[in-house]
């Protein structure tokens, strides 16, 4: 795969505030890439300096071989998409999209052709002489989207563009940006600081926490192989469970000794386990394993196609609450109800080990 965006070394301060601290990352040509973390962790200002709206302080952006570090926006090739969709309320849907292509000199039967037939593809042929007042926000953020893909820009950029939508729009909208992305094969970057929308689009994550990247990798690789404890607290959801390492095979959790999940710890160290709610299982018959802890079942959460156990870690102190989530089928076979005293089993194969905080 050929690189088509390459970041090396980017930093960008605000007065005394460092909001990217040398990020360096490379993107495939084609490739779909979010950029994921919380709230100020540099996302935007990293997608705001690949388009110019932010000049980096320093460090390099290559794009498609030329050195885009601090070319003005307009000497870029990106389209952009915000949040806000941004269409000029007093021109039709068809001016809107046109707008861009009579810029760049274009005649005007050549903008009104491709009007048309970004208009069809979006799926709103009869929307073009519409105002974006009688449009519904996810028929706003479409028609933005056909406005920025309409340039055939080498790069397309998506700022939280479905984040002010509701959530079944926000579902139907993921669906049609991948399959346009994928027919295109255009290089896009979204911004996001919803895991799902991440997860279900990307073909590589970037997260990003205080103007770092945290991890890199595919979707399964962010989940399934966190490379920080940030990263295993902000994807998805874990239980974090303090436990010492007693001897060169065993751990202890609260007042029960485990077989220790990687041989390379030392006698006396503090780690955390990480656990996904969905990699732990009650054990059957209600039997001690070597592998097992014992807690009790505080309450049970409905979501539909499984249950999740709140249990209360015993012989823990101070008190500790873990996450258990149980397929129906389980939960009726086990008759699981509220105030149980069961045995949690622990594999290895899913347990991840932190560093103590």
């Amino acid at each position: 795969m050929s690189t088509y965006l390459q970041i090396d070394k980017l930093c960008k301060h605000f007065g005394q505030f460092t909001a990217l601290k040398n990020i360096s990352l490379a993107i495939n040509k084609g490739e779909f890439i979010c950029f994921l973390g919380p709230s100020g962790c540099g996302k935007t200002t990293l997608l705001r300096a690949i388009a110019g709206m932010d000049i980096a302080s320093s460090g390099h952006i290559i794009q498609d071989g030329k050195d885009t570090t601090f070319l003005a926006p307009e000497k870029r090739d990106f389209g952009i998409v915000f949040q806000s969709y941004a269409l000029f309320p007093n021109l039709t849907v068809s001016e809107n999209i046109a707008l861009g292509l009579r810029n760049q000199g274009k005649s005007h039967k050549t903008a009104s052709d491709i009007v048309t037939y970004w208009l069809e593809l979006i799926g709103l042929p009869d929307s073009g002489e519409k105002y974006p007042s009688q449009l519904s926000g996810g028929q706003q953020q479409r028609i933005a989207l056909a406005r920025a893909l309409a340039l055939s820009p080498g790069l397309l950029l998506l700022d939280e563009p479905l984040s002010a939508l509701d959530a079944k729009v926000r579902t139907h909208l993921r669906d049609e940006i991948c399959q346009l992305q994928r027919k295109l094969g255009i290089t896009t970057i979204m911004v996001t600081h919803d895991q799902e929308e991440a997860l279900s689009m990307a073909d590589r994550i970037v997260v990003m926490n205080h103007g770092i990247i945290e991890q890199v990798g595919t979707p399964e690789e962010i989940y399934q192989k966190p490379a920080s404890r940030f990263v295993a607290e902000f994807v998805g959801s874990m239980n974090f469970i303090d436990a010492s390492v007693v001897s060169d095979d065993k751990i202890r959790i609260g007042e029960t000794l485990l077989p220790s999940p990687n041989e390379h710890l030392n006698r006396g160290q503090r780690i955390e386990l990480g656990l996904r709610p969905e990699d732990i299982h009650f054990t059957d018959n209600n039997q001690q394993s070597a592998s097992s802890i014992p807690v009790q079942v505080e309450d049970l959460e409905f979501q539909g196609t499984y249950v999740r156990a709140n249990c209360r870690l015993q012989g823990y102190n101070p008190a500790k609450n873990i996450k258990v989530d149980v397929p129906i089928r389980e939960l009726r076979r086990l008759a699981i109800k509220e105030g149980h005293f069961l045995f949690l089993n622990i594999t290895q194969q899913y347990t991840h080990i932190f560093k103590a905080q």
